[in-house]
């Protein structure tokens, strides 16, 4: 026999009641167990690299300096890992870390070499390191591509420029600047100073109000200005490729008083 409505009700107001209080209770607890389990496996943090203000850097023997905390914003865990010498991205999935600070003013020492040829990835500054449709933030980028890049990518029988491979700055995610050489919207280094994979290459990069300028292994080679994104956190981008980090500083400037 089926219940009718009355019979219904009754049941439900004696010990079917209580039942399913039960079950129903279990079953939020459940959800909320897989919840937090999931959300444990997608949020890690690690340290990599140092900071400091530009009061703390003379002099140096006194200089005192804070580990840089790198925060997940859509990688995974085993897509990065630090040893003795420093850090290695896997370069899959494709994706950032960001600092977990943000900075206005400020000098960036970063070491980087790539481990296959035509290697891609980079390092963003004054992002709000919130992905955008192509899964990448917005900010200004400044570029890393292994010297091979050019030969793999080459498009009815024409390279494009060497410079083009290491050092290139361009605007993400709606930033607009005004390059110092352009190709385009975007700004390439005035010469190829990049070494090719499996050596290391140095990035001095100098940012302040609105205005960056980049060192490639000693020699300053590109510039950008009248960023109008001028503050944020620092990205380490994830693209595909494995390359490797090392001895990276951040020296904090005074901010612009006259804001």
């Amino acid at each position: 026999m089926g219940f009718g409505v009355a019979e219904w009700g009754d049941r439900s107001s004696g010990n079917y009641s209580g039942t399913m209080r039960i079950i129903l209770a279990f079953t939020i607890c459940t959800l909320l167990l897989v919840s937090n389990i999931y959300l444990h496996a997608q949020q890690f943090e690690f340290e990599f690299g140092k900071e400091t203000s530009w009061e703390n850097i003379v002099p140096e023997s006194d200089a005192v300096y804070n580990k840089i905390k790198w925060i997940n914003v859509n990688t995974n865990e085993d897509t990065w890992a630090t040893n003795e010498e420093g850090l290695v991205c896997y370069g899959l999935p494709i994706g950032v870390v960001r600092s977990e600070k943000q900075y206005e003013n400020f000098l960036m020492h970063i070491e980087w070499k790539h481990m296959e040829p035509g290697g891609n990835s980079g390092t963003f500054v004054w992002s709000n390191a919130i992905p955008g449709e192509n899964r990448l933030p917005d900010g200004v980028e400044v570029q890393m591509l292994e010297l091979d890049w050019v030969k793999l990518n080459t498009r009815d029988g024409k390279k494009p420029p060497e410079a083009y491979v290491h050092g290139e700055l361009f605007g993400v995610g709606g930033v607009e600047i005004v390059p110092d050489n352009p190709r385009g919207v975007r700004s390439k280094s005035i010469e190829n100073l990049c070494k090719p994979r499996g050596e290391w290459n140095t990035y001095d990069v100098v940012c302040v109000d609105g205005v960056i300028k980049l060192s490639v292994n000693g020699t300053f080679v590109n510039g950008i200005s009248k960023s109008t994104q001028k503050k944020g956190h620092i990205c380490l981008e994830s693209e595909g490729a494995e390359i490797h980090f090392r001895n990276m500083r951040v020296v904090e400037l005074p901010g612009n008083s006259r804001k």
